[in-house]
């Protein structure tokens, strides 16, 4: 009944998931009515109505036991295994985290959010009274919580899956309340940022505001993963500009971009091409295309660097994200930042597609390093909306957090 989490499903994606099992996650975190001709909007207007819907089914699982409330408080250590092998693997501790109050360093975002996404999640958690899925955090290293999670994986483990990506998910239920107790003194002492879900931990805070004093409200459910060693990886979040055509937006990338043509190499191997340039050390400057033809944007000139805020942060100003958006999509392309206007694509493949079907170009990007992110946040600054992709991503619908627990 596991999916992934909620900005990661395709509509496609939904459906599949939805007709696979009839108590699928996915229900909830994207709920829908079931008659075809009234398809909720999960992020936009009608949200009380959806998730009313999605509270009904909540509470029609748990009175089924297809959900079963534990009886005694419990930490969750999770580990993250992609098929590359030990070397990759991702360790941390799934639970409750205190919701920091307005002038705490101590969780730090790095991106911007948009308020109608943020309203949606919010809506959600309030008529469910349930995290159902964890942000993900990355703390300062700290020994004390590398040993206590070394030891919880030395038993078998209470739950094991597999996704479709081929990552494994293994978790130990941890309720030892010596070992809670000095894992939560040792995590006290770090910091975090926010690797994921800055959509729902500002949900959590604007629910906290709207309904003070309510039962768990002080908190968010949220797996915490060291920062390096055992922590996450960064990956790239590519976007899409609808309806413009491939030879428009060179034409108008010349005037502040190096421009070369990449040579084709036959149908269906964009994909392999953007692949190759990504995983190139030394690659600076963009991808452009069509779905097939890949064009390269370097080198911009002194007037498009203009276009970066020069009062921002230093470690702001030089990612290639704030480069793309303020340089180059606002810039030279003149488009808002507006979901509307700019389509984010997860995948380099679905960003070839989605230019096909969008009559637009792909743009792609280059991951910022963890190193990057960690700067940008004790720097007080926010990356542009969807600017980092942390993986691996914990799987949503093993461990929910019912607030009033």
């Amino acid at each position: 009944m596991s999916s992934p989490a909620y900005d990661l499903v395709t509509p496609a994606d939904r459906e599949r998931l939805s007709r696979a099992d009839p108590h699928n996650i996915v229900r909830l975190i994207l709920p829908r009515a079931e008659r075809a001709d009234s398809e909720p909007a999960p992020t936009g207007d009608g949200a009380g109505s959806w998730a009313t819907d999605a509270a009904a089914t909540l509470r029609r699982w748990e009175r089924d036991q297809v959900l079963v409330r534990d009886a005694t408080p419990a930490l969750w250590a999770y580990e993250l295994q992609p098929s590359g092998g030990e070397a990759a693997t991702t360790v941390g501790w799934l639970g409750a985290v205190g919701l920091p109050g307005p002038t705490s360093t101590a969780v730090l975002p790095h991106e911007d959010t948009f308020p109608v996404a943020v309203e949606g999640r919010r809506a959600l958690l309030a008529e469910t009274r349930t995290d159902l899925e964890p942000i993900v955090l990355a703390h300062d290293p700290d020994d004390e919580v590398a040993a206590l999670t070394d030891r919880a994986r030395t038993a078998p483990p209470t739950m094991e899956v597999l996704d479709d990506d081929g990552v494994r998910h293994r978790l130990w239920r941890v309720a030892d309340p010596d070992v809670l107790g000095r894992l939560t003194t040792a995590l006290r002492r770090t910091g975090a940022v926010i690797a994921d879900g800055h959509h729902r931990f500002a949900a959590a805070k604007a629910h906290q505001r709207t309904d003070p004093g309510c039962p768990g409200c002080d908190a968010v459910l949220a797996l915490v993963t060291p920062m390096g060693l055992g922590g996450l990886r960064v990956a790239a979040i590519h976007r899409v500009v609808p309806d413009l055509d491939l030879d428009a937006a060179v034409r108008e990338a010349a005037a502040g971009f190096v421009v070369r043509e990449l040579p084709e190499t036959g149908d269906g191997m964009a994909a392999a091409e953007v692949h190759a340039w990504l995983d190139r050390p030394g690659v600076s400057g963009f991808l452009v295309s069509d779905g097939r033809r890949l064009v390269h944007l370097d080198d911009p000139t002194a007037a498009v660097r203009a276009l970066v805020p020069p009062e921002a942060p230093a470690a702001w100003r030089g990612l290639d994200v704030v480069l793309a958006h303020a340089g180059l999509v606002r810039g030279v392309w003149r488009r808002s930042d507006e979901p509307g206007s700019i389509v984010i694509a997860h995948t380099v493949e679905d960003a070839l597609r989605g230019a096909v079907e969008r009559s637009g170009v792909a743009l792609f990007l280059r991951p910022p390093s963890p190193g990057d992110v960690a700067a940008v946040a004790r720097a007080g600054a926010r990356m542009p909306r969807k600017s980092t992709l942390f993986v691996p991503k914990p799987r949503t619908g093993l461990v929910l957090r019912p607030l009033d627990d």
